[in-house]
């Protein structure tokens, strides 16, 4: 069907066409791409098994839907999404606020056109993009905002009494009439509020100022919340609830794989950027690690959740630590360093509620304590387990490290250091190529000087070496000699 050659109500019923409601036509839509084996709820990782079969059931089911799961997510990106599912345009009475159907019209202003006019009346087609409304529920939020209030200025203007239900202005949720809205942080909106939500969930209809209004609204509602145990702005009326069809709880990505994917994929990088700094997977697979030590930290709140947004702003700024540096030493290409990694504490620290004892630590300390637990996990992966117990005088695998640092008193690894310099201090420390060629062999060249500093932190982190921040970088130190000059 050619829509731009349909223009009256007319010619629209020679054509054949058919009215559905949304979630009708959510459903068929989303059986003709189930059958035809194309993905539903592309760009949204992680989540193949879990969420999104209960969310194509929820929508065969033709039922509203809340979306329940700790902040970042993907709740909103999944309504987002939902816009797919509808047909590209959609017939309505042109000059109608609501959007009405020309065949079932409910709106005074579209039955008294239709009355006068027939089958001339003009119709408009409405594109699936002009069809998501979103809403986020704050406190202000009041029942005139979303359903409607009388409007003295209109009932001035038109000479009418206020008796009269023209003298209606319509709220967000009328005006979304044939769309798909979504109210953001559901227990976050006043109790008389959602009270209000009760008639349109259940009965389709609306009321207000006392008006005896019959509008059967055609409305895909979906919800987002965080768990009631987590906000304390408030939580959702039990009948509420009790109207929302389906409630589906997401959660964090599973593996560092399906993270890593996310963060590529959300983060805001620019060709220049990728061209002039070069990232090992290592340094990859550590970010993401970073966020899910976050998540079993006893520092941080674990009902307030670690946003997948963490991980992702502090791809970001690891690669503009490193851009920084290469612009500052006039260099067209870098590799990333361990200790650039420094620079994404500001994208730690506004991201994580800290408990007590966070607290007494301190946001910075407590990230970059993050950072030193995700070194930790990972090290055994690359090399020897190093044992807490030692018998004494027993060689092992980083006996060499620990004798040089020993007998040359440590190194300055500075934070602006040129990549010449950087690499001319690695390379000082000859029993890191030789570790790396017993347990590395296969290493590809452009990690090397990355994995020679993983090794010294991972040493630190086993508290095999000190490591002291200074004020233009780091100091490595054997525990020995760093114990000695501290007294």
């Amino acid at each position: 069907m050619k829509m731009n050659n349909i223009n009256t109500l007319g010619e629209l019923k020679k054509s054949g066409y058919q009215s559905k409601s949304i979630k009708d036509e959510l459903r068929h839509n989303l059986r003709e791409k189930i059958k035809s084996g194309q993905p539903t709820f592309e760009g949204v990782h992680g989540f193949e098994n879990t969420v999104i079969p209960e969310l194509e059931r929820a929508i065969l089911s033709r039922h509203n839907i809340n979306l329940l799961g700790l902040r970042g997510q993907a709740k909103t990106r999944l309504a987002r999404k939902m816009i797919e599912l509808l047909d590209e345009y959609i017939p309505f009475v042109t000059g109608s606020e609501i959007n009405d159907d020309p065949l079932n019209p409910i709106s005074r202003f579209a039955k008294d056109l239709i009355a006068a006019k027939g089958d001339e009346t003009p119709i408009s087609w409405l594109h699936r993009s002009q069809r998501f409304f979103e809403k986020l529920a704050t406190p202000d939020v009041t029942v005139a905002d979303l359903i409607g209030d009388v409007d003295p200025i209109k009932a001035a203007n038109l000479k009418l009494s206020y008796a009269d239900d023209r003298v209606i202005h319509f709220g967000m949720i009328p005006r979304a009439n044939r769309s798909i809205f979504v109210i953001n942080e559901l227990p976050d909106l006043q109790a008389r509020i959602q009270v209000a939500l009760f008639n349109i969930l259940q009965e389709g209809d609306i009321q207000i100022r006392g008006f005896k209004l019959r509008m059967p609204l055609d409305m895909q509602f979906v919800f987002t919340a965080n768990p009631e145990d987590y906000t304390n702005r408030g939580s959702i009326v039990t009948p509420l609830k009790d109207r929302i069809g389906s409630q589906i709880l997401t959660h964090y990505p599973e593996t560092i794989k399906i993270a890593r994917t996310i963060t590529e994929q959300e983060a805001k990088l620019d060709a220049i950027q990728s061209d002039l700094v070069y990232v090992p997977s290592l340094a990859r697979d550590l970010l993401e690690q970073i966020s899910f030590e976050a998540r079993e930290s006893e520092y941080i709140d674990n009902k307030s959740g670690v946003s997948a947004r963490l991980s992702i702003t502090a791809l970001e700024n690891l690669l503009s630590t490193a851009e920084r540096r290469a612009l500052k030493s006039g260099v067209d290409k870098t590799s990333l360093r361990l200790s650039d990694f420094m620079g994404i504490i500001p994208s730690i620290t506004g991201k994580v509620e800290l408990v007590y004892e966070g607290e007494q630590e301190g946001a910075a300390i407590v990230a970059q304590h993050l950072i030193g637990d995700a070194i930790h996990t990972f090290f055994p992966a690359y090399f020897p387990k190093i044992e807490k117990l030692e018998k004494q005088g027993e060689k092992t695998s980083y006996s060499d490290i620990l004798e040089w640092f020993f007998a040359e008193s440590g190194f300055e690894l500075l934070d602006d250091a040129s990549d010449e310099e950087y690499k001319t201090i690695l390379d000082s420390i000859a029993p890191l190529e030789v570790l790396i060629k017993k347990y590395q062999p296969q290493l590809e060249k452009e990690d090397r000087y990355f994995i020679k500093e993983f090794i010294l932190w991972g040493l630190v982190e086993y508290n095999k070496l000190s490591k002291e921040r200074l004020t233009e970088g780091y100091q490595f130190k054997d525990l020995f000699g760093n114990y000695i000059s501290k007294l």
